[in-house]
């Protein structure tokens, strides 16, 4: 799996449903998002209060190595590395800090561990994820699928 900043979402490329993101407001963030690197889409969806995030598809689903579904086999947990990349979730504790803006833990599936993460709308089909291993932070832009 390719991976731009120290926070990078797994790869992806299979669409699930989602609500019409023609109903989304500017300031939603719900609904699907191509990552910037286009290896990965996520579903991005109220919950608990806040949002959650979840890879619904994969550029390249299959693992070219083992010839099967990509799975999560970074992850340092042995009970977690066989657990599938589609459906994986990406986000969690998510809640609103600011208008348009989210904060909480967002999950790398190249090196299996969990940063603190931002997400904030910044258009109607733009989202801004940022995420800091300590002081070093980076971010990159989502592109809204299905307008």
């Amino acid at each position: 799996m390719a991976c731009r900043t120290a926070f990078i979402i797994a790869t992806a490329a299979a669409l699930l449903a989602a609500p019409s993101a023609r109903a989304q407001g500017t300031g939603e963030p719900t609904g699907v998002w191509l990552t910037q690197a286009g290896d990965a889409r996520v579903k991005v969806s109220k919950c608990g209060g806040g949002i959650c995030g979840v890879i619904v598809g994969l550029k390249d689903p299959i693992d070219p190595a083992t010839g099967k579904p990509q799975v999560d086999d970074k992850n340092p947990n042995p009970t977690l590395k066989k657990r599938p990349m589609i459906g994986l979730p990406l986000f969690s504790s998510m809640q609103s800090t600011a208008p348009n803006k989210w904060s909480g833990q967002i999950y790398n599936a190249d090196d299996g561990s969990s940063y603190a993460s931002s997400v904030s709308v910044a258009g109607p089909d733009t989202l801004k994820v940022e995420g800091c291993v300590g002081a070093l932070c980076g971010g990159e832009t989502w592109t809204r699928v299905g307008r």
